[in-house]
């Protein structure tokens, strides 16, 4: 009996361990196509997955990078000196660099520089006048030394009278304004002929230029500066009388746009001859403008009334002040004839002058206007030279 409860036990005991075996074994063999099936499948479907996640983040971060980017530009464009301080700070720490470097030439040039400073003083405080001198009966006198002469500036006597010549021969440059207005219609013929022969005896070749200038309401140049006096004749011939009178306008803009400078390298004569009645209808500037842009460039204005009347008139005193402020001289023809003994006479004016230089006393730089008063003890002489002149500005 007993031995039969065993061999049940034994039995079962068998039994229970086949069925454990059974369940590993079936256990076992789940486990394992689960295992194969992961890397096979499932991940097979996550990897598509996982593998588009992160390219939508990388562009997440790449959107949130250039996000702030605009506002920098922004600032750029409103606060211009806030991203520019950055970058001007390695330029900023190569210039202690840099002024080593022209400081080192500028040592061992020190004479250069200091020379051509000192020529530039001295040409800024040294004023040139030209003058004429005439005794009682407007004889020219021409022998004269500067110990006969006087100079005041801005009413001071001047430091300094540095260079003094009597000149003839310097060379010319001429401004030949025509009026051609209606209001001169009757003599212009005769004006022109009389213009024509005196530039063909005043201009040298090679020495001297002259330019033609007609004015009514509007200024016109019909010949630029040249020494060609065929050009010159052709230039007064093609002028038209016709229109209101900018004289003005003319003096002003000859004086600044050809005058003020000619690009010499030498002394020269600047002169203007005005053919005009004087009665100015039409210019945007005043009369005293034009007088200060003929001052500033250093201009002689011989002025040729054209009224032919016996009795001066307001025209007439335009001319003469106009005249007298630049130290030039007046003609006022009774006759038409008498218009080329004016051009006559202003040619050997211009042949017979003094030019002056000297320094004034307490010089300042600073624009404004000064004085000249060229004076003689001989009471019996008269000098004729600008009124004053405009201080250069630094």
């Amino acid at each position: 009996m007993f031995f039969r409860m065993n061999k049940s036990l034994i039995s079962l005991c068998l039994f229970g361990a086949t069925l454990s075996c059974v369940a590993q074994t079936a256990s076992g063999g789940s486990s394992a196509p689960e295992q194969n099936a992961l890397p096979s499948a499932p991940s097979a479907a996550i990897a598509p997955k996982a593998a588009p996640a992160p390219p939508p983040q990388e562009p997440k971060p790449s959107e949130t990078k250039a996000a702030p980017a605009k506002p920098v530009l922004e600032s750029l464009d409103k606060k211009k000196p806030q991203p520019v301080a950055p970058l001007d700070l390695p330029s900023d720490a190569s210039l202690p660099q840099r002024p080593p470097q022209p400081q080192a030439p500028a040592k061992t040039d020190t004479a250069a520089p200091e020379e051509d400073l000192t020529t530039f003083v001295k040409r800024v405080e040294e004023v040139n006048v030209i003058f004429t001198v005439t005794d009682k009966r407007g004889r020219f006198i021409k022998d004269l030394r500067k110990e006969d002469f006087a100079v005041l500036d801005d009413n001071r006597p001047a430091e300094a009278v540095r260079n003094f010549s009597a000149e003839s021969n310097l060379p010319l440059r001429v401004g030949l304004l025509v009026d051609a207005s209606n209001s001169i219609r009757t003599q212009f013929k005769f004006e022109q002929e009389a213009a024509i022969e005196f530039l063909n005896q005043i201009i040298r070749p090679k020495i001297d230029r002259a330019l033609v200038v007609g004015f009514d309401s509007t200024v016109e140049i019909e010949q630029d500066f040249t020494n060609d006096t065929e050009a010159l004749s052709k230039g007064i011939r093609m002028l038209r009388p016709g229109g209101g009178t900018a004289l003005f306008d003319a003096i002003y803009r000859v004086c600044k746009e050809r005058l003020l400078n000619t690009r010499d390298t030498q002394t020269v004569r600047r002169a203007i001859i005005l053919l005009s009645d004087g009665d100015d209808n039409q210019s945007r500037v005043t009369r005293e403008e034009a007088i200060e842009m003929a001052q500033r460039a250093g201009v002689i204005i011989y002025t040729i009334g054209t009224s032919l009347s016996p009795d001066k008139g307001r025209g007439d005193k335009v001319l003469e002040r106009i005249a007298e402020t630049t130290g030039g001289r007046a003609f006022f023809p009774f006759k038409i004839q008498d218009v080329a003994n004016a051009f006559s006479d202003i040619q050997d004016e211009l042949r017979s002058q003094y030019v002056l230089a000297y320094k004034p006393a307490d010089f300042l730089a600073d624009g404004r206007y000064r004085s000249i008063d060229i004076n003689t003890p001989n009471k019996k002489l008269k000098v004729r030279a600008r009124k004053g002149y405009y201080a250069p500005r630094k």
